[in-house]
């Protein structure tokens, strides 16, 4: 029997939540929210801790890319959350809404609603805010945003003395306008446990609406298509097939999963989607495309001269981001970004020193030029795709790695840090040269988790999604997910996500 919703939402994720709850809030509509995973069981995804030992497990999609050839041919595991909650059941719950500049292409791709003075109601109305000034933070809102004080570790705050010492400004909190600086981050935790956004926004007295259906288990594999409109999905549940229709549809199904979805129903470059056998609805060449991330390079690593405290947080407990041509910049976005980990943290095929001998500064380019594509290897939905990121494909990015981790390098080893510092482990006292540093790069550079922008959102006929969000060639069927994003902000992506379903769904209920 075929089940017909008012609406359809694809992914109860970061996005899929918010958007399921917001429709939800009109009694006289029926929701659908489709979810490939089940609801969490591990307890350690509770656990602020157990972040870095998340990926790999049975929710994870445990996605791959393909052999990059500037990160020394590697292949990088890029994990994605399959379970409710998405994968904000495993990021490390930092909360940064970006600088202001970086919402600036954003604009120009969709106008002035898509500006950073457009989404802060979307950033306040999503956020209740504790641990500091309140003043243009939200309070009321569904998630739980924490400004740590005296949980932050003593090597943090001598990692963020010695960042103030060099020139950057003290900041006190990422998330008001201003970046540049050093700050404790803002962490998505209640009573002192991860907050995954479906927890925040489908508390059990939402999911038990009338009006809202929740289906686990359901994996969808395409599109059903009828002219211009998207009249439903063909799913499966526990191997069988399964059609839900629906009069609207919204996608939130992630950077990976959206662009994926698209092409199996038909719509996509003609080229990709004839070479695995799928007939082309509509030839739609920038889906897959634009794909952005960032990467963190793991890491400067420090034997530490007394014993280091275990993190009461999360282990990475302050961002630090900064313009490298003037450290003391206060209002220009940043170019790049440092981080403290209270833990030693190396990429695969180095030695770590034991826990709670070390600690880490990591670092990274917050605006990389790199572009990727992800595309289906075939038209099977079980099949992985091919993600190839481009990672630092380009000359700026290699350049500004390189200044990211001489700063990092120059931050760690100031007298600020000399009560912690014994000696740097990695790269290496002795590793000065740019090609030194280059190829240590290419050893250890990993994903920060913040894979978008496949499809991509603007007023162009070759953008994937119309400044409504809604896919071209489709007038009942919009994207709502960190895959419209034109280009990535600074900072962890996952606040961006809320906002821009937050700010969707209140622009449905405006004339």
């Amino acid at each position: 029997m075929t089940r017909h919703f008012d609406w359809l939402v694809l992914g109860a994720g970061s996005a899929g939540s918010v958007i399921a709850r917001r429709l939800s809030d009109d009694p006289g509509l029926s929701v659908g929210l489709v979810e490939a995973g089940g609801f969490p069981a591990d307890p350690d995804i509770d656990d602020p801790l157990q972040w870095p030992a998340l990926p790999g497990r049975a929710f994870d999609w445990a996605y791959r890319t393909e052999p990059q050839p500037h990160t020394a041919d590697r292949c990088h595991d890029w994990p994605r959350g399959r379970l409710v909650g998405g994968s904000s059941c495993m990021h490390a719950m930092a909360h940064v809404r970006g600088h202001p500049e970086d919402f600036e292409p954003w604009r120009h791709a969709g106008g002035d609603r898509w500006s950073y003075a457009s989404l802060l109601p979307a950033f306040t109305r999503s956020e209740s805010f504790s641990g500091g000034d309140t003043s243009g933070r939200g309070t009321d809102g569904p998630l739980d945003v924490i400004l740590p004080d005296d949980a932050v570790s003593p090597v943090v705050r001598a990692y963020m003395a010695a960042g103030n010492a060099l020139g950057a400004p003290e900041l006190g909190d990422h998330n008001r306008g201003r970046l540049n600086g050093t700050a404790p981050n803002s962490l998505t935790l209640r009573n002192g446990r991860r907050l995954s956004v479906a927890t925040a926004y489908l508390d059990p007295q939402i999911l038990a609406r009338d009006n809202l259906t929740l289906l686990t288990e359901h994996r969808v594999d395409r599109l059903l298509i009828e002219g211009p409109r998207a009249t439903g999905i063909l799913a499966r549940h526990t191997g069988q097939p399964v059609t839900l229709t629906a009069d609207r549809i919204v996608i939130c199904a992630g950077a990976i999963a959206s662009p994926m979805l698209l092409m199996r129903s038909g719509i996509g470059s003609a080229d990709t989607l004839r070479q695995i056998g799928v007939d082309c609805r509509f030839d739609s060449p920038e889906v897959g495309r634009n794909l952005q991330d960032h990467l963190l390079v793991l890491g400067n690593v420090y034997r530490a001269r007394q014993s280091v405290p275990p993190s009461r947080l999360q282990h990475s407990e302050s961002l630090m981001y900064l313009d490298s041509s003037d450290l003391s910049a206060r209002h220009t976005q940043p170019d790049i970004v440092l981080a403290c980990v209270v833990a030693p943290s190396a990429a695969p095929g180095f030695e770590t020193p034991p826990y709670g001998t070390a600690y880490t500064l990591l670092c990274g380019v917050t605006h990389p030029a790199s572009r990727g594509v992800v595309k289906p290897g075939s038209a099977d939905p079980d099949q992985p795709p091919l993600i190839d990121p481009h990672y630092l494909s380009t000359d700026h990015d290699r350049a500004t790695f390189r200044t990211a981790l001489q700063l990092a390098r120059q931050l760690g080893h100031h007298k600020a840090l000399e009560a912690w510092r014994d000696c740097e482990v990695l790269p290496g006292a002795d590793m000065r040269s740019d090609a030194e540093l280059d190829a240590f790069i290419a050893r250890t550079a990993s994903t920060h988790h913040h894979p978008c922008g496949t499809c991509r959102m603007g007023r162009d006929e070759t953008a994937v999604v119309d400044p409504d969000l809604r896919i071209n060639g489709l007038g009942n069927a919009f994207i709502v997910d960190a895959s419209i994003m034109p280009a990535i902000p600074s900072g962890p992506i996952n606040a961006a996500v809320v906002a821009i379903a937050e700010h969707w769904a209140a622009g449905l209920k405006t004339p």
